[in-house]
């Protein structure tokens, strides 16, 4: 019974196909979607470790890590990782979060069994050689670079870091100029083998499958790295009772020489489970989610401020925020930044109207149902089901969840969001204490 591992099937959704998971004895959980009408499919390894469990000292190791599990395993060289994917007309990548990472394939249904053997053993059993560990750190540096000659991704980083602190959740995902330049091999090395393991590891694909055949295949892959004897349990979901420190307040300007000018403003919001999470994705539709909504009207369509303007919001396990960002000429910062004020303000005193709720709602289903039309979405709402959520919604289950909300709960989640303590970024030709006082 020890080696047995035990199978449930999830759902059958009407939109997609039959879900089913797997647990095998070493505590590696396996999700697939069936879906007989695709030509494709989408396979992934999802490692429920990403920046925020990193030390100061290891800032950055897990998009390091990202890099060098692509240089070569004791079976494959890079070239090979690349070719073998790239010759049946597939695709390959990964990507790093805050708290997780993902590898990934897009390969025709015929070709899965290569996909899986591919990314199951750049997974597993990566040499991290000393080379590549300085060929790499040289591409993350120019990649950190880049990202700095980006100031409308950059200012989000800024507004992050000024809203969490010293807190993981406000370091950048991909470290900094000086902990990339001083990890070592041994370091790096050390978080693989100690992270990187199958309890911690998600394996889920969506497409033209055989659910039995996936488990099988993985299992193999996993067994030839010698990751299949040891008996485990699957970690358990980040925890939710956590409370992360957070600052309000800040305003933090850092001086560029750029064409235009970008801000941050925003507060704390909820984390990824609350229970008005649908509500709070209405209301950011309302109030920057569209052309139809409240900040895009007023700022560029009537006054013509701005060329990009929206809200956001982030989702962690036990924290999350809210933000408006804005691009403009540098002599309209203080407009754009006093029109936003007074419209979040307005809000959080009057609410929003039925019509808009409505509208916001529509928003969220639209981009649910349309967001899995491919083969890689579904397979990362698996990944993410599994990894983030106690449930794995189906489609259905999500869009009656969007249903049930009420403009009034979207107008109470107004009044307490917006009327929070306000924290802002700004990167652009300005002194350090520009904005003293913007906030008051």
């Amino acid at each position: 019974m020890a080696n047995r591992a035990t199978t449930q099937t999830l759902s059958d959704d009407p939109l997609g196909g039959t879900v089913r998971r797997t647990v095998l004895p070493n505590g590696l959980r396996i999700l697939t979607e069936s879906i007989p009408a695709m030509r494709s499919v989408s396979f992934g390894v999802w490692v429920g470790i990403g920046s925020r469990d990193e030390t100061p000292t290891l800032s950055g190791v897990s998009h390091f890590l990202e890099h060098l599990l692509f240089k070569g395993t004791k079976r494959r060289s890079a070239l090979d990782i690349s070719a073998q994917i790239e010759a049946v007309g597939g695709e390959t990548n990964a990507f790093t979060a805050k708290e997780y990472t993902c590898y990934y394939a897009r390969v025709l249904d015929a070709d899965l069994p290569l996909a899986i053997d591919v990314v199951c053993d750049l997974v597993t059993d990566s040499v991290l050689t000393e080379a590549d560990v300085e060929t790499e750190r040289g591409v993350i540096l120019e990649e950190i670079a880049m990202h700095d000659d980006e100031p409308g991704d950059e200012v989000h980083d800024v507004f992050t870091e000024a809203l969490y602190g010293h807190h993981p959740l406000g370091r950048q995902i991909s470290g900094t100029v000086a902990s990339i330049s001083a990890l070592s091999r041994k370091q790096i090395d050390s978080f693989y083998r100690k992270r990187y393991r199958p309890e911690t590891m998600i394996v889920s694909a969506a497409g033209n499958l055989d659910h039995g055949k996936v488990v099988r295949a993985v299992r193999a892959a996993f067994d030839r790295a010698g990751w299949g004897d040891k008996p485990g349990v699957p970690a358990p979901r980040r925890s939710r009772t956590n409370r992360v420190p957070t600052r309000s307040g800040q305003i933090v300007v850092r001086n560029k020489d750029t064409e235009q000018a970008h801000l941050v403003l925003g507060c704390t919001g909820y984390p990824r489970q609350h229970d008005d999470r649908w509500a709070i994705g209405a209301l950011n539709n309302v109030l920057g989610g569209g052309m139809s909504s409240r900040l895009f009207q007023q700022i560029r369509e009537q006054r013509g401020l701005a060329y990009s303007v929206y809200s956001f919001t982030s989702q962690y396990s036990d924290s999350g925020l809210f933000g408006v960002y804005a691009g403009c000429a540098p002599g309209k910062v203080e407009e754009v930044l006093a029109i936003t004020r007074e419209e979040l303000a307005r809000v959080a005193a009057e609410g929003v109207t039925d019509t808009e709720v409505e509208r916001g709602k529509g928003m969220l289903k639209g981009a649910v149902v349309l967001g899995l039309e491919d083969t890689g979405s579904r397979m990362s709402r698996l990944g993410k089901g599994e990894l983030l959520y106690d449930e794995l919604l189906s489609v259905d289950e999500v869009l009656r969840h969007v249903d049930a909300v009420t403009p009034e709960q979207v107008r109470a989640v107004a009044a307490d969001l917006l009327a929070r303590p306000m924290s802002l970024s700004v990167i652009g030709d300005f002194d350090e204490g520009a904005f003293e006082g913007a906030l008051d």
